[in-house]
């Protein structure tokens, strides 16, 4: 592709002036590390060195070849958030055991590698910032080790004060490379709210737990160097416990809403159940409608729909308990799953969200190319308690539909919670005939 087709020239301008910027950096830190290791004090790079580094290099590239299914589907399901793999651990332990102009090379060899093998056709400018964060973030962290006087390799840790600069070093390079993409993230998708770019914060535990498996790494390298095959075991089980549920959760998420997919919400919804028995709890239900959605997407485009859906979404989330889960279920139908929620519960919530609805504000762009800002998204909502109203998943979300249609039906805007099944009762005796409660208007 002729240069002047790189997709790198679509990015907004100050995205591309800051790519451009990080690139550059990098290229200027690997010609100083090049350098210095040519004309500095103890100038070449030492037998055991090249040892270390073919050790090294041969552990990245096996770990990545095996583990190329798994991070071909997380690639995939990146979005606008950062994307955290386990190169780091490899990348670290270099760090304490050779010079950084070896580091930067077994840095381009990963991304090299990932390249051809595991990601496949990418935006190339993209895959080169990546590279590009590694090196800043190596060259920082070195940084601080030469601070710390950590000057010569190895920089195992050996001490309490070695062991608390290296673990410095190790925080600088998180520290360096996160703040680096997502300063990427907000430039290049200027859409993306800043916790959307933030991603889960508790992704960037895999981050610490390849910093800190690079240090014992980097310590067995240094004493038993034919130990570290046997490490790579180690590095596949961790890399498949936290890297594959990631993925999952990704893959579960929906795009425009951030909210959990359809088929994710209902592989979540027996799980609950099958564990509310086992602990003899409840879980609650409520489904719930946008009012007249249809005419936001009618008046100002379907755009505008998708933000405001998307505003519904993180207003339901904050509204709702830790480890409730809300899903988009239908195009503007939503579900919020609570587990262990008493009916009481159930409708406080439910009324939370319906007040919170109303009162919100949603700016949006218009067909024209102007703005507007849409007041209130009123929901109609259906409520149901696992046992108390179903015995089953199906029962379960009937009740909770039955009881939407009657809100619906009812006027808009209000909660109906359905009834509890009536107990057996003989043929001659009358059964209700209403299944439903109006709750709030």
């Amino acid at each position: 592709m002729p240069p002047q087709q790189w997709k790198l020239w679509s990015l907004p301008r100050s995205a591309l002036g800051y790519v451009l910027a990080i690139d550059v950096i990098a290229v200027t830190i690997t010609t100083l590390a090049v350098r210095s290791t040519l004309t500095g004090p103890n100038s070449g790079v030492r037998h055991s060195e090249w040892v270390a580094f073919i050790v090294l290099a041969v552990a990245s590239t096996l770990h990545l070849e095996c583990a190329r299914g798994i991070e071909r589907r997380r690639e995939t399901a990146a979005n606008t958030s950062p994307h955290t793999n386990l190169k780091c651990l490899w990348i670290f332990a270099a760090l304490l055991l050779l010079p950084l102009s070896l580091v930067i090379p077994l840095v381009v060899l990963a991304y090299l590698y990932s390249w051809f093998r595991v990601y496949g056709r990418t935006v190339a400018h993209r895959k080169v910032f990546s590279t590009a964060t590694y090196i800043l973030a190596s060259g920082a962290a070195a940084a601080v080790l030469r601070a710390g006087g950590l000057l010569t390799e190895p920089r195992v840790p050996t001490g309490l004060w070695s062991l608390l600069v290296v673990i410095a070093a190790a925080a600088t390079w998180w520290l360096v490379n996160y703040a680096l993409v997502i300063g990427a993230i907000l430039l290049s998708s200027p859409e993306a709210t800043a916790r959307e770019a933030l991603g889960e914060l508790s992704d960037q535990l895999v981050v610490c737990a390849g910093l800190g498996l690079g240090v014992a790494i980097a310590a067995v390298q240094s004493s038993y160097p034919w130990v570290v095959p046997v490490l790579m075991v180690t590095v596949m089980a961790l890399h498949r416990d936290l890297l594959l549920p990631q993925y999952q959760r990704a893959a579960g998420t929906d795009a425009k809403t951030g909210l959990a997919t359809s088929s994710y919400w209902a592989s979540a919804v027996p799980a609950e159940l099958a564990r509310a028995d086992t602990l003899r709890s409840t879980v609650g239900l409520l489904m719930l409608d946008l009012d007249r959605f249809k005419e936001i997407n009618d008046t100002y485009g379907h755009p505008a729909g998708d933000e405001a859906l998307r505003a519904v979404g993180e207003a339901i989330r904050d509204e709702v308990r830790q480890g409730d889960l809300v899903a988009r279920v239908g195009g503007d139908e939503l579900a919020v799953l609570l587990p262990g929620a008493s009916e009481l519960e159930v409708l406080e919530i439910a009324e939370r969200i319906r007040e919170r609805l109303v009162s919100l504000t949603v700016s949006v762009g218009t067909t024209n190319g102007g703005a507007a800002a849409i007041t209130g998204v009123p929901a109609s909502f259906g409520a149901a308690i696992y046992p108390h109203v179903a015995d089953t998943m199906d029962q379960l979300v009937l009740a909770a539909d039955d009881a939407l249609l009657t809100a619906k039906r009812s006027g808009r805007n209000q909660i109906v919670a359905a009834l509890p099944n009536p107990p057996a009762v003989t043929d001659h005796m009358d059964q209700s005939e209403d299944s439903d409660q109006n709750v709030s208007d």
